[in-house]
């Protein structure tokens, strides 16, 4: 099962979720989007939090009011975690995630940890808290077809920017032709309007009239 959850801290809402437990972890890990930011309590067990982010927005340049939701949910999900005060919650792009076979279920490491950003959580907030918890869905998710659904969105945007790119494109060459073909006319007339005539206006023709 899967935990929904609604952030209002920036319009339109954003979606944060995190698996009911380190099974679902797992999927989540493998199934994750590049749309997505994963959360945890740094050296400490907790759940793991992932927000998806929303049209334009990045993971480098997250709203501050919708990181501290996603950092006091973090916090609030860790055992040891939501006792202490002062933790640090790291998070970073689903793509940095490295999972290898030798590793234990939930656990992971990153690719490039230059990636890695923190966050600083001096308490937990309860506000914030209960404001996201009173937005929780629980439900049942089948990654694979999401992820099939998902690649065929994304693969009919690319044709549709293909198609668009290429209509452009067309259009910009018969422009081009026009603007030549019409070069070409006022070229042509100039030197029909000139044939025959000398600099200073004497018509040859003249003589045989």
């Amino acid at each position: 099962m899967v935990l929904f959850f609604t952030s209002t801290a920036v319009n339109p809402p954003a979606t944060i979720y995190m698996g009911k437990d380190k099974v679902e972890n797992e999927d989540l890990i493998k199934y994750g989007t590049p749309q997505d930011v994963w959360f945890h309590v740094d050296k400490l067990s907790s759940a793991h939090v992932y927000l998806r982010l929303g049209e334009g927005m990045s993971w480098e340049e997250i709203p501050e009011a919708l990181l501290k939701d996603c950092a006091q949910l973090v916090k609030a999900n860790s055992i040891q975690g939501n006792k202490l005060n002062d933790q640090t919650i790291i998070y970073t792009p689903w793509d940095n995630i490295k999972k290898s076979g030798d590793m234990a279920v939930g656990q992971v490491s990153f690719h490039q940890p230059k990636r890695v950003k923190r966050v600083h959580v001096a308490a937990r907030e309860n506000a914030i808290v209960n404001r996201l918890n009173k937005t929780k869905v629980e439900r049942e998710v089948d990654h694979e077809a999401e992820r099939q659904a998902r690649l065929r969105v994304e693969g009919q945007a690319r044709k549709a920017a293909a198609q668009e790119k290429k209509k452009q494109e067309a259009e910009l060459a018969k422009t081009r032709a026009e603007e030549k073909q019409a070069k070409s006319y006022d070229t042509l007339f100039t030197e029909e309007a000139g044939y025959g005539v000398d600099k200073e206006g004497y018509d040859p023709e003249e003589d045989f009239m």
